[in-house]
């Protein structure tokens, strides 16, 4: 237990909230003199969330050519391809209607929790501006288009500079595509990428592992600034997470996979129950693949053809729960951060959710990523991902096996498009 992150991540964050409200003083956000232990909270907060937001950019680049390139050729993109693709982007785009209608209707945060507004974030001179992409307040949906395109067609040099995360996705998806059609599988450059993205996840693994005193720090500040009337909000946006989840994962995905693949739902779970847990308890995709690719074979009856493309593809492009997390957590520090979202803002936000959890990484708190793109894109605070961060890590265990759902199905499905297409 006490070698589990996810242990010491609690401890943290129950810490920060009981000394917040035990030993500090909110006059202390203010203070032209806070006390030094204060200074030095604020100071671990700044640097964890630096570290996080210098990640941002290179992950995501390279996350999404990678994903790409795990397709292999271009005669499999035309046969396979097809199928599987339009099978991730209907899943997820499922799941993002399923996120929408619950933050339409069940919002058990709106009420409970002192907002903290932009302006007092900013006043207390520890405030990372996000650069907003997009107007959420824009009346006129053509409007709100027209901006996302401006604002995806921008030279990828100059989006990388400004942290242009739309741009950043546009443009790895075109490279990773055009690599796809014309550079040969054994080229040293498909070698490159995914060795940097190798050691990119690395790196993203150590900052994890400071991520308990980033916790603690940034509870602490978050604390102060909201009464302490964070932790019940928080738990009404939990269970709204946990229940859009299960809904797609219990109800949506069966019936898809016993619409078009013939599936016997009773079968399908029990087979399926060995990688379901393995994600469970790992909170990676890619983790569970080897397990997964061997079920579908072994016990589903998925020919190898199909498993080693749809696999190692939805490990990074099918993340049905991620986008919906994703979705809701926008909409919920929106809320918290008084960032008032229209209808047209909560369309946008979730299709920025959407276009962030393809290519996130397949691992633990791999969401971390797709979620400042979010963020950023709203006009979000970049420091509330560390109130997610208190949550993330259980949430991540659900989504990351709902993930692992949808992959096993959608081989399913494209089994039987492509047996009928040969």
């Amino acid at each position: 237990m006490t070698k589990n992150l996810t242990f010491w991540v609690v401890i943290a964050a129950i810490s920060g909230y009981c000394g917040a409200l035990w030993f500090g003083d909110p006059l202390w956000v203010d203070a032209l003199s806070p006390p030094a232990f204060y200074e030095l909270l604020v100071l671990m907060k700044s640097s964890f969330l630096a570290l996080l937001k210098m990640l941002v950019a290179p992950i995501i680049f390279f996350s999404l050519i990678g994903g790409l390139l795990h397709i292999g050729d271009a005669a499999r993109l035309r046969s396979l391809g097809s199928i599987t693709i339009l099978y991730y982007l209907a899943t997820t785009f499922i799941a993002i209607c399923i996120g929408l209608t619950m933050v339409f209707f069940v919002h058990p945060w709106v009420g409970n929790v002192e907002r903290i507004t932009v302006e007092t974030v900013v006043q207390s001179g520890n405030y990372m501006a996000p650069a907003q992409l997009i107007d959420t307040q824009s009346g006129s949906l053509t409007q709100v288009f027209k901006q996302i395109l401006l604002t995806a067609f921008t030279n990828p040099f100059s989006a990388l500079a400004n942290l242009n995360i739309l741009a950043i996705a546009t443009n790895a998806f075109l490279i990773g595509l055009a690599m796809l059609l014309v550079v040969p599988n054994d080229s040293p450059l498909i070698k490159s990428v995914h060795h940097i993205n190798i050691f990119l996840h690395k790196i993203l693994s150590w900052v994890i592992l400071v991520t308990p005193f980033g916790i603690f720090a940034i509870i602490f500040d978050v604390t102060l600034k909201s009464g302490g009337t964070l932790v019940n909000s928080l738990l009404g946006f939990c269970a709204v997470v946990v229940g859009g989840t299960l809904i797609h994962g219990l109800i949506v995905l069966p019936l898809i996979g016993k619409v078009f693949a013939g599936m016997n739902i009773r079968h399908f779970f029990s087979k399926a129950a060995k990688p379901l847990m393995v994600a469970f308890a790992t909170s990676s995709s890619s983790a569970t693949l080897p397990i997964s690719m061997q079920t579908a074979e072994e016990e589903l009856g998925v020919s190898d053809t199909v498993t080693s493309f749809v696999f190692p593809l939805g490990a990074t492009m099918n993340m049905d729960g991620t986008a919906l997390y994703e979705g809701i957590a926008a909409v919920f520090l929106a809320y918290l951060f008084g960032i008032d979202l229209n209808t047209i803002g909560m369309v946008t936000v979730f299709f920025m959710a959407m276009m962030s959890s393809i290519g996130a990484p397949g691992m633990p708190s791999g969401s971390m990523a797709g979620m400042q793109m979010v963020l950023l894109g709203a006009g979000i605070p970049l420091e509330a991902i560390g109130i997610l961060l208190v949550v993330e890590r259980p949430l991540d265990t659900i989504r990351t096996a709902v993930n692992v759902e949808g992959d096993m199905i959608g081989a399913l499905v494209t089994q039987r498009f492509f047996e009928r297409s040969r």
